[in-house]
């Protein structure tokens, strides 16, 4: 017998079941297209599959945990009670990929019990969208026990063939790693450990890091990740090439022994699989974002998504020195540059206002400065890094007031740096201090980096207590007015929906490993596969706009692309801060910089017109306020032609376009600078096929007349 109760238009329906053990539970999406099958076996332990279309995409797979100083939870379980509900809403973005978002699912709550002593019990939660799955784990309170340990969760992912995976390591440290285009048989993470580019790395057995992206043979498109990690370890995939499957692999601590701690009652990270037919879907997705819970901070008006630029590559290109007295080794932390062989300190008072009168010059919102603060000349190779950083103190030829002061005159807003050098206790210490003297001036952004290996020792950038650190740095930065651009961070997990201070992060291999790395850089396939892994997670801080490719101080060095392509990274690779990354010098004069001066931050909508995983992807996205439209399409190392139908724009305007192209003679390795810029007219309907050049791209501003 089921009783039906019909409340706010918002939630549709509540359905209860009084059947104390049923065989299975379906949960469909609102659409039909995906279902989530819900049993236990013969044993009592949980299972799921889950179909898309009517065909299975992941088969039948378990769940369970091991704790410390108790038996496992995964088998002996009978079925308590299920509860059903809907939702259809819609919310608002404050800023990102689009103004409105729908948030709509079908939900479903098992309750579980051990028939036997002591008789614990949980929940697990289901949502079904019609672009994926989600669910996660819900303890309740237990009778004399007020917290968990877990040793492991167990959570698999029964894959229904040998998929092509786009996959980096699992690596409990730094999401830095180059992707791989393997079957998932293939997927070898141990083959990945001591690569010499990165300042912290562990990968500890073969398993893969999410977002981890498949494509099936029939060509269905699934995307592993997950959503609200909150007080809890990252999760990484476990590989069984054997059996082609993934198992939750969670992110430990040599310190305690265990991977969480959780007072009880509490629930997990959501697990999440994004299914779509076609590969552009799964950009379009917005379930990891409506997973979390509503907007916490209210009002952040006080953030505005921007352009900036700062003093940042001239270090990359050994132009400039982080630290005033130079001393710095670059071969020992490879991560900061290599071979750097100016002794001349970038952030200088003269050196910043160049910088803030360029920015103003050219409409962009923001000036970043690294190596402002006391700590740079000696924090690299130092085992005990503790207190070396000072977030308030500049050096003596960086004007702090004097800066500030010129910028607000500018109409220009400086961006803080704080590098913590993976000492997150120094960094607490001061967080209020830094902050307030951020607010005192004006500043409402700060990039945070976390290079190098954790101290405290044998703790890790992807586990539970520097997930809870990184989550303390955004909620005191809240109530300050501070937004947090992270760098080598945990994973984005959709927590912008809920604290939307949460601006972007790096968490990828980014543009300044073509300045240094000794593999060559990123190669032409990197950011289409960037486009549809990481980008899935969030937001980016990817620092495109490089001119001056060729890296004439980097004689082994070279941008993997075509200016083109740089260009069609601002709308390509989405982040509400963008940068102009390359030397101001190398912008004079160049015809090409005003796509960079036009292109907008923050959007109405965005549309996946065409892409394949590591091949190609052309997107067009609508600036707010405005209504003008930007496309970009990026290729890899082969070129091809793409056509954009141009459909999307509003019916009975024309736009004044300016389309920014590879030429016949355009190449990423012997031309890449080479440029065809044009003007036209476009209107709804209008169909235009571009070539693209190895390594190339297209950018294409429409501005209404």
């Amino acid at each position: 017998m089921k009783r039906l109760l019909y409340l706010l238009p918002a939630w549709a329906l509540i359905l209860s079941s009084c059947n104390p053990n049923p065989q299975s539970e379906p949960l469909s999406s609102p659409g039909g297209n995906n279902t989530i099958d819900f049993f236990l076996s013969p044993e009592g332990q949980p299972m799921y599959r889950i179909t898309h279309g009517g065909k299975v995409v992941i088969d039948t797979s378990s769940m369970g945990f091991e704790f410390e100083d108790q038996a496992p939870l995964s088998t002996g379980l009978e079925w308590i009670a299920t509860e059903r509900t809907s939702m259809d809403e819609t919310w608002e973005m404050p800023w990102g990929e689009q103004r409105e978002v729908r948030n709509h699912y079908n939900e479903m709550t098992v309750t579980l019990q051990e028939a036997a002593a002591p008789n614990r019990s949980l929940d697990i939660r289901f949502r079904a969208y019609d672009d994926g799955i989600g669910f996660r784990y819900e303890f309740h309170a237990q009778p004399g026990q007020d917290s968990l340990r877990i040793t492991d969760e167990h959570t698999a992912f029964q894959l229904t063939g040998d998929h092509t995976a786009f996959w980096i390591p699992g690596d409990w440290d730094i999401y830095e790693h180059k992707y791989n285009t393997t079957p998932v048989s293939g997927i070898d993470a141990i083959s990945k450990r001591d690569n010499e580019d990165l300042a912290a790395t562990y990968i500890p057995e073969n398993a893969v890091n999410t977002p981890v992206t498949l494509r099936a043979a029939n060509g269905v498109h699934l995307a592993f990740h997950e959503a609200d990690l909150t007080d809890y370890a990252g999760m990484t995939l476990k590989v069984d090439t054997a059996a082609l499957r993934f198992d939750s692999e969670l992110v430990g601590s040599e310190r305690t022994g265990y991977k969480v701690k959780r007072a009880l009652p509490f629930h997990t990270p959501w697990r999440t699989v994004q299914i779509a037919d076609r590969a552009g879907d799964l950009i379009e997705s917005r379930l990891i974002e409506n997973l979390n819970e509503p907007n916490k901070l209210g009002d952040v008006s006080w953030f505005q998504p921007m352009k900036y630029v700062g003093i940042w590559w001239e270090m990359h290109l050994g132009v400039s020195t982080w630290d005033m007295e130079a001393t710095q080794d670059m071969n020992t932390f490879s991560t900061l540059g290599k071979d750097q062989t100016s002794s001349k300190h970038g952030a200088t008072t003269a050196n910043t206002k160049r910088y803030i009168d360029f920015a103003a010059a050219n409409g962009f919102g923001g000036v970043l400065v690294e190596g402002w603060n006391t700590g740079w000349d000696h924090w690299i190779g130092f085992e005990d890094r503790e207190g070396v950083f000072d977030f308030v103190t500049p050096y003596a030829d960086y004007d702090l007031e004097e800066i500030n002061r010129y910028a607000r005159e500018k109409g220009v807003e400086m961006i803080m740096h704080h590098e913590t050098s993976a000492a997150p206790r120094t960094y607490e210490q001061q967080m209020d201090t830094a902050y307030a003297l951020m607010q005192h001036y004006g500043m409402h952004a700060v990039k945070t980096g976390y290079v190098g290996k954790i101290i405290p020792k044998g703790e890790y950038h992807h586990g539970q207590w520097m997930v809870n650190h990184y989550r303390k740095s955004l909620e005191t930065a809240a109530k300050y007015q501070v937004a947090v651009n992270a760098h080598e961070p945990i994973k984005a997990t959709g927590l912008r929906r809920t604290y939307p201070n949460a601006i972007a992060r790096e968490g990828l291999r980014g543009q300044e490993f073509n300045a240094w790395a000794t593999d060559g850089g990123n190669p032409p396939e990197h950011l289409p596969i960037v486009a549809f892994t990481r980008m899935l997670a969030g937001p980016i801080d990817f620092t495109p706009g490089v001119f001056e490719i060729s890296l004439p101080t980097k004689p082994d060095n070279q941008i993997n692309t075509t200016l083109a392509q740089q260009l069609a990274l601002y709308v390509v690779i989405y982040g509400p801060v963008q940068m102009a990354c390359d030397l101001p010098q190398n912008y004079e004069g160049q015809p090409a910089f005003q796509f960079i001066r036009d292109v907008g931050v923050d959007w109405e909508q965005s549309r996946v017109l065409n892409g394949e995983v590591g091949e190609y992807l052309t997107i067009a996205r609508e600036e707010r306020e405005t209504g003008n439209w930007f496309v970009g399409g990026i290729t890899d190392e082969n070129a091809r032609e793409l056509e954009v139908d141009f459909s999307f724009l509003e019916d009975g305007v024309t736009y004044k376009a300016r389309i920014y192209r590879d030429t016949e003679a355009s190449h990423y390795q012997n031309n890449p600078t080479d440029i065809a810029i044009e003007e036209t007219e476009i209107a709804k309907g209008d169909t235009r096929t571009f070539a693209l050049a190895p390594g190339g791209g297209f950018a294409i501003s429409l501005l209404r007349e």
